[in-house]
């Protein structure tokens, strides 16, 4: 019992820390949110730094990677998400449209069997959700979701230049924090930086890869039926992809309803069935070879991580929560031993870095305290070609 007791305090303590963390964290989301997205981000194009900085300066690597990922990342992707917006309410009414024709559909069937539906109801629910999505709050609240207690532009600011510093001196700053560690608790730290840096990267890499897969796919069906909207909705299954469970199935539930409205019953089975047989390879091919080890996890976590960060932070909780769990479980891992971490490797090369770091920082200190005054020796009567050695 005294054990028991002990432990449960142990853990309420926990708790409690625990709880405080993400209140602060909630309270502090223009500085907490852009600086794990830029952690993220500076994972996923860490190997271009590398290889970057085999032929030029730190500085020089660091600003070649990030203006090329702003380049082409933020060019891309600005002139696709306007497309979007420009057409997100043409999007919107033939989605709407298509669920009216499943309802009459519905009803019909349900009327044959003598089941009845409140419509009113249904109706108030579809009204409400139109108006949402089809109004300027809609677009508002997607893009303050970053950062609810500052601007937009001041979290994307912030997120540019931590992803440079990150960039620039990741490894040094992550070997600053491990030079405060404890001795015997250094090498799980060492392997829990590592594996969170390649957990991160091959999760962003792994899943644009995916997500890229599934959108060409599914958009070149939709050009090939003469589907209209193909590119916004194209666009739309690349962003799904990086929501786990439902992401891609919304997505392509929402093309499936345009292609009903625009082009009939006929064209919209296709669309499902291309669906359908896009998602199948993904989840039975693409993710097994493309994410490997990566993500890990049981559905059912995935599921309730994926719940939790949306209800926590909304769009981007919903994006920062399947990453940050499998990160966690992996850190779990390496601090219970079930991960096993090779002995030379990342944990011994930082273990070096650190030590010739602190090696430095020894030799500067001694100096400093050892350099005798140039007036000693005159003070104390030694001749001025004394060596310094044999001077106190």
């Amino acid at each position: 019992m005294g054990r028991l007791s002990i432990r449960s305090l142990q853990l309420l303590l926990i708790g409690a820390v625990a709880g405080l963390l993400v209140f602060a964290m909630l309270n502090l989301t223009v500085v907490v949110i852009p600086t794990l997205i830029a952690i993220i981000l500076a994972s996923a194009l860490w190997p271009l730094v590398q290889l970057a900085r085999r032929g030029m300066p730190t500085v020089l690597a660091a600003w070649t990677v990030l203006l090329g990922a702003l380049l082409v990342i933020g060019g891309v992707g600005t002139g696709l998400v306007f497309s979007v917006i420009n057409q997100w309410p043409t999007l919107v009414d033939q989605a709407v449209q298509g669920i009216n024709q499943l309802r009459q559909v519905v009803d019909d069937l349900m009327s044959n069997f003598g089941i009845t539906i409140d419509q009113e109801q249904i109706d108030g629910a579809i009204d409400s959700a139109t108006t949402f999505l089809t109004s300027s709050a809609f677009g508002t609240g997607a893009v303050n979701t970053i950062g609810a207690a500052g601007s937009f532009l001041t979290s994307l600011i912030l997120l540019l230049v931590v992803l440079f510093f990150f960039l620039k001196d990741g490894d040094r700053i992550w070997a600053f924090f491990i030079s405060w560690t404890p001795q015997h608790f250094r090498d799980n730290w060492i392997a829990s930086g590592d594996r969170a840096v390649q957990t991160f990267g091959s999760y962003i890499r792994g899943t644009a890869l995916i997500a890229a897969i599934d959108a060409i796919a599914i958009t070149i069906a939709l050009l090939i039926l003469q589907v209209p909207l193909a590119l916004p909705l194209g666009v739309i299954i690349f962003l799904g992809g990086f929501i786990p469970v439902i992401g891609a199935t919304v997505a392509g539930a929402l093309a499936t309803l345009v292609a009903l409205v625009t082009n009939g019953p006929v064209v919209a089975l296709i669309i499902l069935a291309v669906v359908i047989v896009v998602q199948q390879l993904d989840g039975n091919l693409l993710q097994p070879v493309v994410m490997a080890q990566t993500l890990n996890l049981h559905a059912l976590v995935i599921l309730i991580a994926l719940t939790a960060g949306t209800v926590l932070a909304g769009v981007v909780g919903a994006l920062l929560s399947v990453p940050l769990t499998a990160v966690a479980w992996d850190i779990i891992k390496v601090w219970t031993g079930r991960d096993q971490t090779p002995e030379f490797g990342p944990v011994a090369q930082a273990r070096e870095q650190i030590a010739s770091a602190q090696d430095e920082d020894d030799r500067d200190q001694a100096h400093d305290n050892h350099s005798p005054d140039p007036d000693d020796g005159l003070e104390n009567g030694a001749p001025e070609d004394e060596p310094s050695s044999s001077r106190p």
